[in-house]
């Protein structure tokens, strides 16, 4: 009798896993983004404007019949990473406004009833100016004195926003942003909408006193993830409460001051990678979750207008320095954050009425923005303003650059 043995191949884990990998090499994946942001007017929240934003458009000619905010049309908004990374992804001329302006601000001081120098090393408020007046000599002189004390307050202000586009057009590069709503109007596009009904709108949440908790609250500095980073941002409140939503600012200049010398000197030539605040797909990864634009900028950036070091590193937004461990990194940044947010002595926190502007330099600054204007009816007092940001240069670091105290004699000159 024959016996016939058959052999019968069984396949091992590898063998599987290997199949299901030839076959997935053929799968396509297609992902449809393209609701993710809506254009145009999908939302018209224009019966909700507060009465003094209404009376401040009415009185200078900015037609919102059609609907309020807009945004940019759907065939110019970014749904990928690569479409973002793209957005002026290359160097564009800059005039650095204010190096040659009058060191004593005699035409803007002029026009002054009083200088209020608000703290030692940050913060000034010039009474009785109407930026809507300002020729371009007095600008120059404004960029100046921005440059030199940080942020400067205007209270009072009948401002046009067709005047704050031009104002945010002589300060360096209007920042037209590719998602965020703007006033109705092409000619707005520079001008992003501030106001707590269409955050509210676009989250869907209702915040209240426990659960507020917003992202502006952390300090940052605007757009560092940019190829030219932003220099003044210009912040116009037409309607605000009568108390609540404050604003804090911190002096970059005194910050890096306030390092001991050995510790500016390791830091100056170093990198540190900065992240934008919106995600995007990344298409050739689209289940990789969202990705943020990032670039990598100088730790220590010099002024081109003042000439003074600055440190230039923010909690909301950088993530790592280059060539270090990621523990030694993080410590570092940790310290540098602190230096920025606890240091008492280096900021000033301003008070909104309605009617103010705030113009503040974000290449020697940070900010953070106090969110208690929410109630437990998640009511925001319906605060509005318009914002525009002017790019500036591309950040460099100039070794033979001073410090502020340096410069002013406070601090003898570092011997490196």
């Amino acid at each position: 009798m024959t016996t016939i043995t058959e052999t019968v191949s069984v396949p091992t884990a590898t063998n599987i896993v290997d199949e299901i990998n030839k076959k997935a090499e053929a799968l396509t994946l297609s992902i449809d983004v393209t609701k993710r942001v809506q254009g145009g007017i999908p939302l018209d929240l224009s019966s909700k404007l507060p009465a003094a934003t209404k009376a401040r458009f009415d009185r200078h000619g900015l037609d919102y019949s059609r609907g309020y905010p807009e945004r940019p049309t759907n065939g110019t908004i970014p749904l990928y990473h690569h479409e973002a990374h793209a957005v002026r992804d290359y160097e564009i001329p800059y005039i650095a406004r204010g190096k040659d302006a009058d060191p004593e601000f005699k035409a803007l001081f002029a026009k002054a009833t009083e200088v209020k120098h608000l703290t030692k090393y940050i913060g000034t408020e010039l009474v009785g100016v109407q930026l809507n007046d300002l020729n371009e000599k007095e600008l120059d002189e404004l960029a100046l004195l921005i440059a030199q004390r940080v942020v400067v307050f205007f209270r009072d202000q009948d401002l046009s926003p067709k005047k704050q586009v031009e104002i945010a057009e002589f300060f360096g590069i209007p920042e037209i942003h590719p998602i965020a709503s703007h006033p109705t109007g092409e000619e707005y596009r520079s001008l992003r909408v501030i106001w707590s009904e269409l955050f509210k709108s676009g989250t869907g949440k209702v915040e209240t006193f426990r659960r507020n908790k917003v992202d502006t609250a952390v300090w940052h500095s605007d757009h560092p993830h940019e190829f030219q980073p932003a220099g003044i941002t210009h912040l116009h409140i037409d309607s605000n409460p009568e108390i609540g939503g404050d604003t804090l600012w911190s002096s970059g200049y005194a910050a890096f001051d306030k390092l001991s010398p050995a510790f500016q000197k390791f830091l100056e030539g170093k990198y540190a990678y900065q992240t934008s605040l919106h995600a995007y797909v990344d298409k050739d990864d689209p289940l990789g979750g969202l990705k943020k634009v990032e670039r990598k900028q100088p730790i220590v950036r010099t002024h081109p207008v003042t000439g003074w070091k600055s440190l230039y590193v923010n909690r909301g937004a950088t993530t790592r320095i280059e060539g270090l461990e990621p523990e030694e990194s993080k410590i570092i940044l940790d310290y540098l954050y602190d230096v920025y947010e606890k240091s008492l002595d280096i900021q000033v926190r301003f008070r909104w009425t309605s009617g103010t502007s705030a113009l503040w330099d974000n290449r020697v600054s940070q900010h953070s923005n106090v969110h208690d204007l929410v109630d437990e009816q998640g009511d925001a007092g319906n605060r509005h303003g318009t914002r525009s940001v002017s790019l500036a240069e591309v950040p460099f670091f100039d070794p033979k650059s001073l410090s502020q105290r340096e410069a002013q004699g406070l601090d003898p000159k570092r011997e490196d």
